[in-house]
């Protein structure tokens, strides 16, 4: 059996679906699986912050492009901020009419759902995969763990084969 790569992405499963963590035996709604599902085990999401178990590899280009994006949604906001102050204070300048006003509370509003819409999508953050290596132990714990499956499977597969036994000797004169 050829052994898998000791990268493995944490993803999470519904309620229904929890199995027992593979160390406390707890129930887990985090699995870790590795590229082409070869390898999958459930597990605590309080395993994966222990350093012992497991290191996260971290993309520096998604951190990088996540900082960026922010920066960006708060430049926005704070224009936005500083365009209704502006705002404001020409509204003190300028005489009050009914007309005016109409117009301003139109503008306001406008301004507070575009405020909002930057908000929200600041807020909103994409969760990535996060990608793990598991320390040495664990990952050689896991291979062996495949291998044991994998010679019950065959002994179980040589068991149901007919031939395996020897038959009983037909010509004893």
């Amino acid at each position: 059996m050829a052994s898998f790569p000791n990268v493995y992405t944490h993803r999470k499963v519904s309620e229904t679906s929890s199995k027992a963590c593979e160390i406390c035996y707890k129930p887990s709604t985090s699995v870790l699986v590795t590229p082409e599902n070869k390898d999958f085990f459930y597990v605590c999401a309080g395993h994966l912050k222990d350093r012992v178990f497991c290191t996260p590899i971290i993309d520096e280009a998604a951190v990088a492009a996540k900082k960026k994006k922010a920066m960006e949604a708060e430049v926005e906001r704070v224009k936005l901020e500083f365009e209704e102050k502006q705002k404001k204070q020409k509204e003190k300048e300028k005489e009050k009419g009914k007309d005016k006003e109409k117009n301003e509370k139109d503008a306001k509003a406008e301004d507070k759902k575009k405020l909002e819409e930057v908000e929200a999508e600041a807020i909103v953050v994409e969760d990535e995969p996060r990608v793990f290596v598991l320390k040495k132990a664990f990952y050689q714990q896991r291979i062996n763990k495949k291998r044991q499956a994998e010679v019950a499977r065959r002994n179980r597969e040589r068991l149901q084969n007919p031939n395996l036994f020897p038959q009983v000797p037909k010509n004893i004169s």
